[in-house]
């Protein structure tokens, strides 16, 4: 690619919402998100569950459910992708970007074998033969850790185990080399070492392949070490942005902050329980109109019950929603290199 077109972000993400029609009323899932993610950059989004992460990943691919509805602009190489026709939709599907779902059990089918779910979209979207297209689904069982791929490609998913599951879906995204590859929550129901082995593989498929990447995941140390940025998302919006180093070394937002102090690690283990967020979400179907995090926060005022403060951007380069962020340490550094 030229010069100019990466001095464009690969993807703008504007005032997006996601909103989902329901018995009990409207969801506001996802509610005025805005960021933007640079070629060859990976993000982590990261928040509790419930916080709209994958709806607003399911947002930016227009995999909305049915009684969903978007808004805002969601622009992919300067295309606008909000409005764009499912058939024009599926020619970005794939060979532009491309998704690791939770759950490789529901995604995979259970009745088709290894080798037509992997060539499937190779053969449709890159022109190759079938021969061709084996060859290359081998290539990539081998890429993400699979032994002795040309006996896997005769396999049925429930013949693997959840692990190896997981390596085929990433196979899958990107056998049609796509520049951008969302892993939404990809180590759900995996033991803690499998965990640890899918999320090296994709930093290192990210990085191998010069690819963008946006980590989606509850657990912040799980995307430490494996993104370059970070931002943490709460009741349908985001509550802060920034280099991962700069959010794990000096959380500007109260919600970070006690996310991050909600952590469990071996200190907590040994000497005492791990501190909870007190309270709980707010509802999606009415949240309240300022900031949304108010009732949870010991710092709150008056004035965040009120009107929320909107993404601001502070001393250090980063944007935080927040009236009264955390200061910064006196001896904490900048630190932009996202590593």
């Amino acid at each position: 690619m030229t010069e100019a077109v990466h001095s464009q972000p690969l993807l703008e993400v504007t005032n997006l919402r996601a909103y989902l029609s329901s018995r009990r009323g409207v969801v506001k899932a996802v509610d005025d998100v805005s960021f933007s993610l640079g070629h060859g950059e990976a993000m982590g989004l990261v928040g509790e569950s419930g916080s709209g992460k994958s709806i607003m990943s399911r947002a930016i691919m227009g995999l909305l459910p049915r009684r969903g509805d978007r808004s805002g602009s969601v622009r992919f190489k300067g295309q606008e992708l909000i409005g764009l026709p499912r058939k024009a939709m599926s020619g970005i599907w794939g060979p532009q970007i491309s998704m690791v779902f939770q759950d490789p059990s529901r995604s995979l089918n259970p009745v088709v074998t290894v080798e037509r779910q992997l060539t499937e979209g190779m053969r449709k979207h890159l022109g190759l033969g079938r021969s061709e297209a084996r060859a290359r689904a081998v290539r990539l069982l081998r890429e993400v850790g699979i032994s002795d791929p040309e006996r896997r490609l005769r396999a049925y998913p429930h013949e693997m185990s959840g692990g190896m599951c997981q390596r085929v879906m990433i196979a899958v995204a990107l056998a049609c080399e796509p520049e951008l590859l969302i892993a939404d929550e990809p180590t759900t129901a995996l033991d803690v070492t499998v965990q640890r082995q899918i999320l090296d593989l994709l930093r290192r498929v990210q990085r191998d392949r010069a690819m963008s990447m946006i980590l989606i995941s509850h657990n912040l140390p799980l995307v430490a070490g494996r993104t370059d940025r970070i931002a943490v998302m709460y009741a349908g919006r985001l509550a802060e942005t920034g280099s991962t180093r700069q959010v794990f070394e000096t959380p500007r937002h109260r919600y970070t902050q006690a996310l991050l102090a909600a952590t469990p690690t071996i200190a907590h283990e040994r000497h005492s329980l791990f501190p909870l967020i007190p309270g709980s979400l707010p509802s999606p179907f009415d949240p309240p109109p300022g900031c949304r995090f108010a009732a949870r926060c010991t710092h709150a005022s008056a004035g965040c019950h009120e009107l929320g403060p909107g993404m601001l951007q502070i001393a250090d380069g980063r944007h935080v929603a927040c009236a009264n962020p955390v200061a910064a340490p006196a001896t904490a550094k900048d630190d932009h290199d996202g590593r």
